[in-house]
């Protein structure tokens, strides 16, 4: 009877070994992330198991290298997508559905516009009515014609109309004065006091102007993002990134839109941290620690301080200022995983400087001992199972003899 129950014992005990790989867990292990790493920014790469999520992705140690450059490894600028206006103010060219005015001078009355008894007046000038410039561009000017308008510059206009008169008119100058400028506004949307179509001016409006002119922010600038949308091309930027960022503040062109929306910044937390969800950041400006410290710090009971990971897709060139080759990747994004180790001291002030940002995503690792302490509860309750079973045939025998 005995070897019964060793035999019992030994096949669970077998089965719970087999299924070592699978002892509870709220994540990915320490030795899975580093071996399946495509890339390692590291002291100690490592070559290993087989991946079963087909996703290539970097693992970059948290180090002081590192922190000067992930401050400047924003997902998306304003500045990047569509210059920073080194040129200064774009330039603002009549445009169809403008009104103009159309002036016309005369150096003596007698001409062509400016009658002869007309002495009375006070300049050789006459305004000819308001008109708009049509689908085809242009406006039309008597004894010039029609001449064309949208997509030039007031001056060229002007230069066509007096030579058009020069063998009419007397000496004839022209000025043309907008009224309206429908082609040169940019309409601006969203989470402002006051949305409506900005017209630009000749000084240049940068974006921050016009959001000024829409009567400024509904909504908290730390949970608020900027888009430009200009040509079928957009960027979105976080709103007080863009006031602390001069060169963010960009020139506004004619057709620009500007969409203002609120939306919650989050992170996740998950693993050997204290809270386990997600968490708001309620500030422009949180760290990695400060997250840290959110989700409840580090579980002493089963933390691993050497493996702190920080889940995000960044741009390929931060990974090529750290000289890393990133040729296998053809997208411009490249996912990440960040490590610190907190058993060394000093990650602590480097951790304070890592600054967060939305959809990032914290996981703690277990210890390795806990892993063993799972393993150890389960064959425990096999031995338990194991000796029970045994008791119940012995039972089951002992009523059989006795029918």
């Amino acid at each position: 009877m005995p070897y019964r129950n060793t035999y019992i014992l030994s096949m669970m005990a077998s089965v719970a070994l087999t299924g070592c790989t699978s002892t509870p867990s709220s994540g990915p292990s320490e030795r899975d992330i580093t071996s399946q790493a495509a890339i390692r920014v590291s002291a100690a790469p490592k070559q290993g198991h087989k991946r079963v999520a087909n996703v290539d992705y970097a693992l970059v140690d948290i180090t002081t290298a590192v922190i000067a450059n992930v401050a400047t490894a924003v997902n998306s600028s304003l500045q990047g997508s569509f210059g920073g206006g080194r040129g200064g103010a774009p330039s603002l060219p009549l445009g169809v559905g403008d009104v103009v005015r159309v002036s016309i001078f005369e150096s003596q009355a007698g001409g062509l516009f400016i009658p002869a008894d007309a002495g009375a007046r006070s300049g050789n000038f006459v305004n000819l009515p308001d008109q708009t410039i049509d689908r085809n561009g242009t406006i039309s000017v008597p004894y010039a014609g029609r001449v064309q308008a949208a997509g030039r510059s007031v001056d060229a206009v002007q230069a066509d109309l007096e030579n058009a008169l020069a063998n009419r008119a007397i000496e004839p100058q022209v000025v043309i004065t907008k009224v309206t400028s429908i082609s040169a506004q940019a309409a601006v949307l969203g989470d402002v006091k006051d949305p409506a179509k900005i017209e630009l001016t000749e000084a240049g409006d940068r974006i921050l102007d016009v959001l000024s002119r829409a009567g400024g922010l509904s909504t908290p600038g730390e949970e608020t993002y900027v888009t430009l949308q200009r040509r079928g091309r957009t960027a979105t930027i976080l709103y007080n990134h863009l006031i602390n960022t001069p060169s963010e503040n960009i020139f506004i062109a004619p057709g620009d839109t500007v969409i203002v929306d609120r939306e919650r910044r989050t992170f996740l937390a998950f693993g050997a941290s204290g809270e386990n969800g997600r968490f708001d950041f309620e500030e422009s400006n949180l760290t990695m620690g400060e997250a840290l410290g959110k989700a409840g710090g580090l579980l002493d009971g089963r933390a691993n301080p050497g493996q702190v990971l920080l889940y995000r897709v960044v741009g390929k060139e931060f990974l090529r200022s750290l000289g890393a080759d990133v040729s296998r990747y053809p997208s411009d994004k490249v996912p990440v995983i960040f490590r610190a180790n907190l058993r060394d001291p000093s990650s602590f002030f480097l951790i304070q400087k890592f600054p967060m940002q939305d959809k990032d995503i914290l996981y703690v690792t277990n210890a390795d001992s806990v892993e063993v302490i799972k393993f150890l509860d389960i064959l425990n309750s096999v031995t338990s199972t194991a000796s029970g079973v045994s008791s119940d045939v012995v039972n089951t025998r002992d009523a059989g003899k006795a029918l």
